[in-house]
């Protein structure tokens, strides 16, 4: 049969969209399953399509190949158009395309008017199946993702490098824990061939999932899927072992960065994936413990509202990337392994102590008392509403069908489901989720700081971190620092590591 000819075989299921009034289909192909979201009133359309590979896959030696590979896709010349003659034939056009790389996803989206799709497609198509690798290009991409790991991660964002250290922190040994850009020796070592190799063995046919939204036409669905079926021919794709040894105690790294204030991410990693009944479940109590950027949720009280100490303060049972400037969770970030995990915005360092306190406290009453009914039914309805906002373009709710094939979440879809289980949790099922995934005696915590060797002093002899206000504050609260600031982190000198900033995704 030939392999660039559109043949559908047999089966076809059915994915509930977001908003239940469409449905997405997932098409078996000679090749692969195509995601379809057909929505006729939609003007514009929505192009997607999903690698099974990420920087899990760097060679040791090359982190960043991933990545440097899908920006040699997507922020390159092609065969046929140098990059800055792509960008001069997108921009009257008002479209664009652009490549996610993350630990085991790579997803190339564009999204067009209906009346562009002739051009749009002919520039999308040669950016996936006639990248032109070219030096120039390579050299900029390579620049810019080193400048990003020396100066930018490093330097601009004290909460991103915090996140990202803690990530490093937790799956250290293992594929999933240098940032997806890569590190700056992997960067700087890997060649235009490598990259050339390396898209031919993971961009190819065999290891894609297409994706098309909107107002498209079955016309435009065969050439997109005749198209798709033009890549390289199928390679090996390796399975790697990315899972995080298990934690034993608490232990702390401090990124030592003179004159920074403290940016605190502290976690662990939990056995629960999307899909499952579980998840939900502790979706339920990550939403009113600290659901992002959510004033309501109980660590920003605690922390923010009552005691005015930083910004805002989060938790999350899934990855949560760039979430200085998102406020939704983001699609196209799949994971086999997750964490648990604590964002303290920056503070002050000298009431550091008492913030990674105070948040562990308060993890530490959910594990042991669980949530309350008022508690539980209020964050159930709140959840019931703000669901709705997650996948609110045509280019999101692609997305997120792509990641139920990721998850296997089956025919119902993550956010169909999700609803659905929401009407039907009880708080006993919630309570038992908390006993059974969360826990507080075994963390990682990654802060960085600009007072490293102080914070490790108090950290490793649980001395007293008081604290004192320039407002007045009621009794109770004052009770409670008290009672905050003696609590017993038990953190061995031993288990205390400081690393120079200068030094963090060097190699």
């Amino acid at each position: 049969m030939n392999r660039r000819r559109v043949a559908l075989l047999a089966a076809v299921f059915l994915l509930t969209a977001c908003s239940g009034d469409q449905e997405v289909t997932a098409e078996l192909t000679e090749e692969f399953r195509t995601v379809l979201l057909p929505i006729p009133s939609d003007p514009t359309i929505s192009f997607a399509l999903w690698f099974n590979v990420g920087s899990q896959n760097d060679p040791p030696g090359k982190e960043g190949l991933a990545y440097l590979t899908g920006e040699m896709i997507a922020d390159a010349s092609t065969e046929n158009n140098p990059y800055d003659e792509v960008l001069e034939k997108l921009y009257p056009i008002a479209s664009e395309y652009q490549i996610r790389v993350d630990r085991e996803m790579t997803t190339l989206t564009g999204r067009t008017h209906g009346d562009n799709t002739d051009l749009f497609f002919e520039l999308f198509e040669d950016a996936y199946l006639r990248p032109a690798f070219d030096p120039d290009d390579f050299q900029r991409v390579k620049n810019d993702a080193i400048n990003f790991l020396e100066n930018e991660l490093r330097y601009s964002s004290d909460e991103e490098l915090g996140k990202a250290a803690l990530y490093d922190f937790v799956f250290q040994g293992t594929s999933y824990a240098h940032p997806s850009v890569g590190t700056v020796q992997g960067l700087e070592s890997i060649t235009l061939e490598d990259v050339r190799t390396f898209y031919a063995r993971y961009f190819n046919a065999s290891n894609v999932t297409p994706g098309l939204a909107g107002g498209f036409d079955n016309e435009l669905r065969q050439a997109f899927e005749v198209s798709v079926a033009g890549l390289p021919g199928a390679q090996d794709n390796v399975e790697v072992e990315t899972a995080p040894a298990p934690l034993d105690g608490r232990e702390v790294l401090l990124v030592s960065k003179p004159g920074a204030d403290a940016s605190i991410s502290f976690g662990f990693p939990i056995e629960v994936l999307r899909g499952e009944r579980d998840f939900y479940a502790l979706w339920v109590a990550n939403s009113w413990l600290g659901e992002h950027r959510n004033r309501a949720s109980h660590l920003f009280q605690v922390i923010r509202e009552i005691r005015g100490l930083n910004y805002g303060d989060y938790s999350y049972i899934e990855v949560f990337p760039e979430g200085g400037r998102r406020s939704m969770p983001p699609v196209n970030v799949g994971r086999r392994h997750q964490i648990f995990e604590v964002w303290i915005r920056t503070l002050p360092n000298h009431q550091a102590h008492f913030a990674l306190r105070a948040a562990i406290n308060e993890l530490q009453k959910l594990v042991d008392n669980g949530l309350s009914e008022e508690d539980f039914e209020l964050t159930r309805a709140f959840l019931k509403k703000y669901l709705l906002h997650y996948a609110v373009t045509t280019s999101e709710r692609l997305g997120y069908a792509i990641d139920d094939q990721f998850y296997g979440v089956g025919d119902e879809g993550h956010l169909a489901r999700f609803g659905r289980i929401l009407d039907e949790l009880t708080l006993e099922e919630v309570n038992d989720a908390i006993r059974r995934h969360l826990q507080y005696e075994n963390l990682k915590i990654a802060i960085v700081t600009g007072e490293a060797d102080s914070l490790s002093q108090a950290l490793s002899t649980d001395a007293e971190s008081p604290i004192e206000y320039e407002a007045e504050k009621p009794q109770s609260v004052l009770d409670e620092d008290e009672m905050i600031s003696r609590l017993a982190l038990g953190i061995a000198p031993d288990d205390i590591r400081i690393v120079s900033v200068d030094t963090m995704f060097q190699r």
